[in-house]
């Protein structure tokens, strides 16, 4: 897998192998990493959907200061140990663009 991360995009290199990196006292994995807060929120959003209890973590230190966001790795995505398989899958699965929206999708009437 591309490792995007320094291009602002999500950096699905930990999820490829679920290599995770484990944190010390806890059971929860490092899942992805992304530079842009906004896009960490959105991955977990969709793990969320998809089952995993994900949580994101470091977002505020880098919405508070975008510049040092590489020096902390990124905003982490984290998610427990019994779920980094179907984190794995459901990271695969938005990057192959599964859950892109076409631009002429019908949502039906206003409210």
């Amino acid at each position: 897998m591309n490792n995007l991360l320094g291009a602002g995009a999500p950096d699905y290199s930990a999820s490829a192998g679920m290599e995770a990196e484990a944190l010390p006292g806890r059971d929860l994995f490092v899942v992805a990493k992304c530079m842009v807060p906004t896009d960490a929120y959105l991955l977990a959003g969709c793990l969320v959907a998809g089952g995993v209890p994900a949580v994101v973590a470091d977002a505020n230190h880098v919405q508070a200061d975008l510049l040092i966001a590489p020096a902390l790795g990124g905003v982490r995505i984290l998610a427990p140990a019994s779920y980094l398989v179907q984190a794995r899958e459901i990271l695969a699965a938005y990057e192959r663009g599964d859950y892109t929206l076409d631009d002429d999708l019908d949502v039906g009437e206003p409210v």
